[in-house]
């Protein structure tokens, strides 16, 4: 085990992920003992059952890729995760309502998540290359007023990834009451170590074996 391996969340995300795909997934996230998998919701019981036993936790997303589905269908997709076996759900912010700074329903929708999630631990995705650096801050406020556990930079779907800017804005924002993840075309060593430089304490990466040996 090393310490950058447990900052990794090994993901595999693409919409034509196949099932020997996940388990080849899982079973290098076991071999280099990162943190967690992160996959697609319908993934999550394939995940759990290969990773039974294990240190490494079941990562999904909610409400991909582009935050926009209604606070019942995230819960209940958040529910259902849980259920399945994940330890932890990425939820993608309501990034409408924050650029028309409806602040009320951006906290109700994360509020919502966190309490589906029955205990599982909930970060936000801000998706923060559509944000202002203003609404990255309110963004971050909603997301702790609300009860989740970490903010997140971005789905890697949208205009940009992560950016140590961002990555420091929201560390400042949260303290260190919350966690940061940054998340979002992180390939090289050099990136992931700029990234917990900033203050990132999770990196989310397709490249995850890559990282560990470079960073090594």
């Amino acid at each position: 085990m090393s310490q950058e391996s447990k900052l990794i969340d090994h993901t595999l995300l693409s919409p034509d992920a196949t099932a020997a795909q996940v388990e080849k997934l899982c079973q290098e996230a076991k071999d280099f003992e990162f943190w967690s998998v992160c996959i697609s919701p319908c993934r999550v019981e394939l995940a759990a059952k290969c990773l039974a036993g294990s240190d490494v936790k079941v990562c999904t997303v909610i409400g991909f890729p582009s935050g926009a589905h209604t606070s019942a269908i995230k819960a209940a997709e958040a529910k259902k995760a849980v259920e399945d076996g994940a330890d932890e759900v990425d939820m993608v912010l309501n990034v409408g309502a924050a650029k028309e700074a409806n602040w009320e329903l951006v906290t109700n929708d994360i509020r919502a998540v966190v309490e589906a999630s029955a205990g599982a631990l909930v970060k936000v995705i801000l998706e923060t290359c559509l944000l202002t650096d203003e609404e990255i801050v309110k963004a971050c406020q909603c997301a702790k007023e609300a009860g989740a556990d970490f903010v997140k930079t971005s789905t890697g779907f949208s205009k940009a990834g992560a950016t140590t800017e961002a990555v420091a804005l929201m560390r400042k924002t949260v303290g260190e009451d919350m966690g940061v993840k940054a998340s979002g075309g992180i390939r090289t060593a050099e990136a992931f170590k700029k990234m917990v430089a900033a203050g990132a304490s999770r990196i989310g990466a397709s490249a995850g074996v890559k990282l560990l040996g470079d960073a090594r």
